[in-house]
């Protein structure tokens, strides 16, 4: 039976760590070199991969019950695909830009590193999303998960691209823009906060959508409640793109449909700081705070 931390909280020491890297940073090898040096002589079993490694990741995560993720957000958002279906905890060390996925500093890590194994901290539970294209009835492309955002946009600079969206069945809008956004909680910060979308809270389960650069049409969120569908029907003779937390591009053609909806699997996160830091982070990422 898998050692997989709790829902809120884990006490026993852990016995199999994985530590991921950017490997396009150095700095990010560095750190996660130096983790794994340092967690060798009391852990079990400590391996290390590139998060672009999908071969090597997925050999080494089942029994995994902690990655340390060491880069920016893209480095947590493939850590938290390439989990699935396993129940890994993930912990983010911040050496990106803005670090909303990240919990700590490499100090900051080094530091707690010792507590964090031992069983220091509480889990954070996000929702994710499971996302399916459609075209005449048939799937393409497969069916994958999502943490941030499924975007929906134009295929070429200088045209907008002419879609419906429904949610349940029903006919929420039609518009002729740059895109939409279907975002979680946590992708709430991400693409759509740019286009002025509000800022969920990250263990909300409602998903949001949010039209890009309407054209003649204000550009309103609508956050879905909990178990909505929603789906993005491409007009026909338009041409779009879908991109799954930014990474990868699948063409869309008129009459194709991309049907999401909350996924079966969740993140889960170790927070060393108290439930109510989340509005802390926001605040100093954002420049909201003095401070």
């Amino acid at each position: 039976m898998s050692r997989a931390l709790c829902a809120k909280c884990y006490r026993s020491r852990m016995e199999k760590i994985g530590v991921t890297y950017h490997p396009k940073s150095e700095a990010a090898r560095s750190v996660a070199e130096q983790v794994r040096a340092t967690l060798a002589s009391s852990v079990v079993d400590v391996w290390m991969a590139s998060a672009w490694d999908d071969e090597a990741r997925a050999e080494h995560v089942p029994g995994t019950e902690l990655i340390i993720c060491c880069g920016g957000d893209g480095t947590v958002l493939r850590a938290a695909r390439a989990v699935i279906p396993h129940p890994v905890t993930l912990l983010g060390v911040n050496l990106g830009r803005l670090g909303f996925l990240t919990e700590v500093t490499p100090p900051e890590l080094f530091e707690r590193l010792d507590g964090v194994v031992s069983g220091e901290g509480r889990i954070e539970t996000r929702a994710m999303m499971q996302t399916q294209m459609l075209r005449d009835g048939a799937h393409i492309d497969g069916t994958h998960d999502a943490l941030n955002d499924v975007v929906v946009g134009r295929a070429s600079i200088g045209r907008t691209v002419q879609f419906s969206v429904r949610t349940n069945g029903t006919l929420v809008g039609s518009y002729r823009a740059d895109g939409v956004i279907i975002a979680t909680a946590t992708g709430s910060t991400a693409y759509s906060l740019s286009v002025g979308g509000p800022i969920m809270h990250p263990e909300s389960k409602e998903l949001l959508m949010t039209p890009v650069a309407p054209h003649l049409a204000p550009a309103n969120s609508v956050v879905l409640p909990v178990g909505s569908v929603a789906e993005v029907e491409i007009a026909r003779g338009q041409k779009a793109l879908a991109s799954i937390d930014g990474q990868g591009e699948s063409e869309l053609m008129g009459g194709d449909i991309v049907r999401v909806r909350t996924s079966e699997h969740t993140a889960r996160f170790l927070r060393l700081g108290p439930s109510g830091d989340f509005f802390s982070r926001v605040g100093r990422r954002l420049n909201w705070r003095s401070e």
